[in-house]
């Protein structure tokens, strides 16, 4: 037998062998050792432990999978609609091989402040959760691993975000108008900047540079782009959006706002 299905198999716990093969595979092995063949000779033929094959003549069909419990609502509210903004830019959900799931955030290497605060916005968010980086390219993937994120984060599913929709569930909503300012800045420091704009102006005769700041944030998908605009409507601060991509905030006292509660990203 290859060698490294021995080891692999050495590793699998009970309820994994049961669910690793389909109904047919089971009944199969099973008509086998029904004809009187021993375990060891279905098992050479099959290429199915005897382990699975014994567990299966306790029990044929897989026990039903056991969602995990609902975590309850997040410890730091304020933490975490943060951590939604950031999740909306530049993060994703994916499933372990075998249970639970990571939760990764892109942090640009540039801004170390922001990996930073991105770390203890999670482990506000889950008291005790383990929370590591994962160097690539240009970036950090501050990941988390735990079963329930999907449960907070229900956004999750298929695809990229951008190509399907995105919508708060209505107790996400509640923490966002809570803390509005939290999840713009979340936004902002993942697809967002805080920029020097400049343009001329002729002033006595004599044209003079002018500088002005602005604000800009970015992202395809329209839903996060409504998302983010309609908190800026709660709040009261003025934008533009520049195109189908593109959401501007330039007046002056918006951006006083915005410089008072968001900030550049450090």
């Amino acid at each position: 037998m290859n060698i490294r299905f021995l080891l692999r198999v050495a590793t699998i716990t009970l309820p994994e062998l049961v669910h690793m093969y389909d109904v047919s595979t089971r009944k199969r092995a099973l008509a086998l050792v029904a004809q009187g063949r021993s375990l060891n000779s279905v098992s050479r033929e099959t290429g199915i432990s005897r382990a699975a094959i014994r567990s299966w003549q306790r029990r044929l069909e897989p026990l039903p999978r056991i969602a995990p419990p609902a975590p309850g609502p997040p410890a730091d509210e304020r933490a975490y609609s943060y951590l939604l903004g950031l999740y909306l830019g530049d993060g994703c959900i994916s499933a372990h091989r075998r249970s639970g799931y990571y939760l990764r955030i892109a942090c640009a290497d540039a801004w170390p402040g922001l990996l930073q605060l991105c770390r203890e916005a999670i482990t506000k968010v889950r008291p005790g959760i383990g929370v590591y980086a994962l160097q690539r390219d240009g970036c950090t993937m501050v990941t988390s691993y735990s079963r329930h994120w999907p449960n907070l984060f229900p956004q999750h599913g298929p695809g990229k975000k951008h190509e399907r929709r995105i919508a708060l569930e209505p107790w996400q909503q509640a923490i966002v108008d809570a803390h509005p300012w939290e999840f713009i800045r979340g936004l902002i420091h993942s697809d967002g900047c805080r920029i020097t704009n400049w343009t001329t102006r002729l002033i006595g005769g004599e044209r003079k540079r002018y500088e002005y700041p602005r604000y800009f944030f970015t992202n395809l998908s329209g839903d996060i782009i409504r998302l983010f605009t309609d908190t800026l409507d709660h709040v009261g601060v003025a934008w533009k959006q520049a195109n189908a991509r593109n959401i501007s905030i330039a007046r002056k006292a918006s951006v006083a706002l915005m410089d008072t509660h968001v900030g550049p990203k450090h």
